[in-house]
C-alpha cells in the first residue's frame, strides 16, 4: 500500500485522488502505483470537496475531524492527509478491502 506511509509524531500518511460531483461518498481502489482513489459528492468549488473529504475521513477512521489535516493538494485532486490517532496497521487494515 503506497499510498499509506508512517510519518513523524505517530502520524500516517495518506495520498489520494480525488473525484469530485461522483453520485455517492466512497474508496474506489487504487489510482496509479501510490494513490488510493476516493470519490465524492461535493464539487470542487469554494473547498466544499476538501471539507467533504475530511469529514469523509473522519467517519470513515472513527476519529475527529481536527485528527485529519490537509497537508498539499489543496486545489488539486491529488492530495495528501496526515492522520492523526489512527496507526498504519489500522489504516492498512481498514484500506485493504479497497485496494
Amino acid at each position: 500500500m503506497n499510498f499509506l506511509s508512517q510519518e513523524k509524531n505517530n502520524a500516517v500518511r495518506l495520498s489520494l485522488y480525488i473525484q469530485p460531483k461522483a453520485s455517492q461518498n466512497r474508496f474506489c481502489g487504487s489510482h496509479g502505483d501510490d494513490e488510493m482513489k476516493l470519490a465524492i459528492t461535493a464539487p470542487p468549488v469554494d473547498g466544499k470537496a476538501n471539507k467533504a473529504v475530511v469529514s469523509f475521513l473522519a467517519k470513515f477512521f472513527g476519529v475527529a475531524k481536527s485528527s485529519i489535516t490537509l497537508k498539499s493538494g489543496m486545489q488539486s485532486r491529488h492530495k495528501r492527509f496526515l492522520l492523526q490517532d489512527v496507526t498504519l496497521e489500522q489504516a492498512s487494515e481498514k484500506l485493504k478491502r479497497y485496494v
